[in-house]
């Protein structure tokens, strides 16, 4: 066994620089043995529920593994809807009668699964029709208690939410499909730990020469689990002004700053040495950087911006380009080869295909370039951290709508959801302005507009 490989399984802090919160953040390590030997109960308790369609509420960590897992599960008579957006249309087109609602969140006062738990209880008074998962004695616990969900399920509070898809949080959600627990985290424990290792390493000594890129090959029918792993990269390395900028994609992109890895899943339980293989990689790669792979400093800025900007309502508009500049703002702005491109889209989810091709024509245009692709507010808990804490290389093009949507009440709240996704747009492009970032915003109400406009 390396010594690097030793020294982690021995939860050795002084891996990454002092200070660091390594020291409750560990416990991911022994998820896939804890969670195999959970199996049994899980599958049991999950027959129990009388439900065809279960919606999780959560965001990041908590949504991304199950989001994942679902999209890669093919033979489940139940359906499992991600809710992580605030964004009122998408929330208002998910039918929540007859649903079992999953509540998700590793502090239980992340905003989002707040404002989402308030609205969803409005459509399904009924408790016993809800589970939470969250650490020990948070907001969410007690109020799991005080309102009697049918079950709690208290997560190792030495889990990081990124690094936590092997515990209750991506277990849970795994359960409610039918999927083979013990299965999936078997495959994590027999995951060639030195191999990971070794990807670590490798991924951290060729950021510092420049390919800071990682450029991840996914075959397309498991291209879900992009979402993971770039949250697990960007999160975990972006800070301190270094980083690695991930890059999922289904076909090879090259240049002289990408770094090429592929990965081979070839059924739904490679995920489960995937998810830990890559977990491990990201760790050591933290080590190599010399960085804290742990913590997420920018991510709480941006929560903090968000509250502040809620602090002043009405909100002012939000000043914005039409379409037909982007294509000439970016090659006036970016530099291929150095720079990333990252596209963010306020915009309703749904919209996929638009993304995905929208992401193809701008990397193509500006010569292969790097070019991330996401929805708002879900890369606030993902590759937001590297956007603001990691290398000044990111060109930001915000996509928000036209006009102000249709107004969706948050019960208990004293805005809506149209003015919480505002609010995090805003919030959130003060803080990349603060930072030094390039970013244009695009006012379009659909990546549809958007393509028809710019090409």
């Amino acid at each position: 066994m390396s010594i690097l490989l030793e020294r982690l399984l021995a939860k050795d802090s002084a891996l990454w620089p002092q200070p660091n919160v390594s020291a409750n953040r560990l416990d991911w390590i022994d998820s896939p043995h804890i969670m195999r030997q959970q199996a049994k109960d899980l599958l049991s308790w999950a027959n129990t529920v009388d439900a065809e369609k279960i919606v999780l509420l959560g965001m990041g960590g908590s949504s991304l593994g199950p989001l994942v897992l679902s999209s890669s599960s093919q033979t489940s008579s139940r359906q499992l809807i991600v809710l992580d957006t605030t964004d009122p249309k998408t929330i208002e087109e998910v039918d929540f009668r007859d649903a079992f609602v999953v509540v998700s969140s590793k502090s239980g006062t992340t905003l989002e699964p707040n404002c989402l738990m308030s609205y969803a209880l409005s459509k399904i008074s009924d408790t016993s029709r809800y589970v939470a998962i969250t650490d020990p004695n948070t907001p969410l616990a007690k109020l799991s208690d005080e309102l009697r969900f049918s079950r709690t399920f208290l997560n190792s509070p030495d889990i990081g939410g990124r690094y936590s898809v092997l515990s209750y949080f991506g277990m849970v959600p795994a359960a409610l499909l039918g999927i083979d627990i013990a299965e999936l985290c078997e495959r994590a424990v027999d995951a060639n730990k030195e191999d990971a290792v070794e990807m670590g390493v490798q991924m951290g000594k060729a950021a510092l020469l420049g390919q800071d890129k990682v450029t991840i090959v996914i075959p397309a029918e498991f291209s879900a689990f992009g979402l993971w792993v770039e949250q697990l990269i960007a999160e975990s390395t972006g800070k301190k002004g270094t980083g690695l900028v991930p890059v999922p994609t289904t076909e090879s992109e090259v240049g002289p700053d990408r770094n090429v890895i592929n990965v081979e899943i070839n059924n739904l339980y490679d995920l489960g040495e995937q998810f830990y293989r890559w977990e491990i990689a990201t760790a050591v790669a933290g080590h190599i950087l010399e960085i804290d792979p742990f913590d997420e400093p920018n991510v709480a800025e941006s929560k903090e911006n968000t509250l502040r900007v809620l602090e002043s309502l009405p909100l002012h508009n939000i000043e914005s380009k039409d379409p037909s500049c982007l294509i000439g703002w970016l090659k006036d702005t970016a530099e291929p080869a150095k720079d990333y491109i990252s596209l963010q889209a306020w915009l309703p989810y749904g919209q996929d295909n638009d993304l995905l091709t929208l992401r193809n024509k701008i990397r193509d245009l500006m010569d292969g370039m790097a070019v991330t692709a996401a929805y708002g507010p879900r890369f606030l808990h993902s590759t937001g951290q590297l956007h603001k804490g990691g290398p000044n290389t990111m060109v930001g093009v915000e996509f928000i709508p036209t006009s102000q949507t249709a107004d969706l009440a948050i019960p208990g709240y004293p805005y809506d959801f149209a003015t919480l996704i505002k609010a995090q747009v805003i919030g959130d492009h003060q803080s990349l302005v603060s930072h030094g970032r390039r970013v244009i915003t695009i006012a379009a109400d659909t990546l549809g507009d958007v393509l028809s406009k710019s090409f």
